[in-house]
């Protein structure tokens, strides 16, 4: 891979976010380094958050749906990472701008009990180190100019990542049914989109599990604190000024994002 291009395009992707000038897609350059490119210039922007002071909070799966992955082209899901200035409580204003092109998602959230730093992680190694669940809304966002993307844009973007919402009422593990568990995301009570655990790899789990493993192999292991945001229950929603939306999921309860007019 070409260091120059990596920084080159993890420069103008940072200056998109601050600017809120979206850029063109930069698949095309990085095509010849594949996947393995676009992970390295996230890997850039997140070494220059952490000297810029930020903290990272935990990690997102991306790409869950099968559908997507089809249509993109690809066979597994994505990560990205989740900064501490990145999580709103739930109910609190988005201002307009924040970020680039939102849209909005229905998630699982899980919160750790311990490290999970170990080879040949588990889902028994998995369900030991979660703390409680969470009925949580990732606001996705998008640097790349009219959502025009390919995995390699998506991947050099931090997995579209932008803000998350994460509701206020911990529930364990032992007393859900995650696979089965219905969801929904109003908009001033009115349906918009509706899903299940299912959707989320066939259960919110296996995207959990998916992203300890690999977070493992690329050494950065997820650690007792962090938040995984485990992927979309349902189809993403477009979000304009002024919204209010909710998203309900079946026995985690529900979580707010309110939209500045």
């Amino acid at each position: 891979m070409d260091r120059n291009v990596i920084q080159a395009v993890a420069t103008r992707l940072r200056e998109a976010a601050v600017s809120g000038r979206a850029i063109a897609p930069v698949r095309d350059e990085l095509a010849a380094g594949g996947v393995a490119a676009a992970y390295a210039v996230q890997q850039a922007n997140t070494e220059h958050s952490l000297s810029q002071g930020r903290r990272l909070a935990g990690r997102k799966v991306g790409l869950t749906s099968k559908a997507v992955q089809k249509q993109l082209g690809v066979d597994s899901p994505d990560f990205g990472m989740l900064f501490a200035d990145m999580e709103l409580y739930d109910g609190e204003e988005v201002a307009v701008g924040r970020v680039l092109q939102p849209k909005f998602e229905a998630e699982v959230a899980f919160v750790l009990l311990r490290d999970l730093t170990h080879g040949g992680i588990t889902m028994g190694d998995l369900i030991g180190a979660i703390a409680y669940v969470l009925p949580a809304i990732e606001i996705v966002a998008s640097r790349i100019a009219n959502w025009n993307i390919s995995l390699l844009d998506t991947i050099a973007d931090n997995a579209s990542s932008g803000l998350y919402v994460l509701g206020a009422e911990p529930r364990k593990l032992d007393t859900l049914d995650l696979r089965l568990c219905g969801m929904v995301i109003e908009r001033r009570g009115q349906p918009l989109s509706v899903g299940a655990g299912a959707a989320c790899l066939g259960h919110p789990l296996n995207a959990a599990l998916w992203l300890a493993r690999t977070m493992v192999d690329v050494g950065n292991p997820l650690k007792e604190g962090d938040v995984i945001m485990s992927g979309a229950l349902g189809p993403m929603v477009p979000v304009a000024a002024g919204d209010v939306l909710e998203t309900r999921i079946n026995g985690l309860g529900s979580v707010r994002a309110v939209f500045a007019s």
